[in-house]
This record gives C-alpha cells, structure tokens and sequence, in this order.
C-alpha cells in the first residue's frame, strides 16, 4: 500500500511540476512575441520620424519656391497644403486598405512567426 501511495506521490509531483514548466513556457513565448512585434513597431516608428522631418522640411522649401514663382510666398504655402488636403481625402477614403489591414498583416504575421 505504501509503495502505492509513494507512486502517486510521485505522479502528482511531475504533474505539478510539468504544469509549472508549461505555464513558464507559455510566459516566455509571450514576453517574446511581445518585444519582437513592439520593438519592430518602435523601429518603424523611429524611420517614420526621420522621414517625416525631412519631408516637413522639403515641404517648407517647396512652398517657399512655388511662392517665390508666384511672387506672394504664401500662395506656396496654399498650393502645398492643398495638395495635402487632398492627400488626406484620399487616406480617409482607403484607410482600411493602405493603413489598417497592413498594420494588422504585420503584427499577426509577428505574433505567428515561429523563432
């Protein structure tokens, strides 16, 4: 009978410490995904700035010359921004095409990616 009692023992003890490797591991995998996909996001981020200050400032050098051929500086500023305005328009109008379902591509294809 004890030599019973020592087997279940022992069959609990695996268990247990089974579940504790399984939990462990599902814990690691997660904290993996998470900073790949976030270190990913945050690398894209970081390229995204860089470009976006220098397309600020080739914007503001480009109003300044369409205005300086127009002789009132300002009107290049109009004409810039009205070619953003219509820009926007068009994100507006296909956002879930050109932003959101390649974002959602992305971190679904990062979360699945196998290591």
């Amino acid at each position: 009978m004890e030599n019973n009692a020592t087997t279940i023992e022992m069959l609990f003890e695996k268990a247990e410490d089974y579940t504790r490797t399984t939990v462990e591991l599902v814990t690691l995998n997660a904290v993996d995904k998470t900073a790949d996909v976030l270190s990913s996001l945050l690398s894209r981020l970081t390229v995204s700035i860089v470009f976006v200050m220098f397309a600020f400032l080739a914007n503001i050098g480009l109003s300044l010359w369409i205005g300086e051929l127009l002789d009132k500086v300002y009107y290049g500023f109009f004409i810039v921004s009205s070619a953003y305005f219509l820009i926007s328009i068009m994100l507006y109008i296909y956002k879930d095409q050109w932003l959101k379902m390649p974002i959602s591509n992305f971190i679904i294809v990062k979360m699945l990616k196998k290591s």
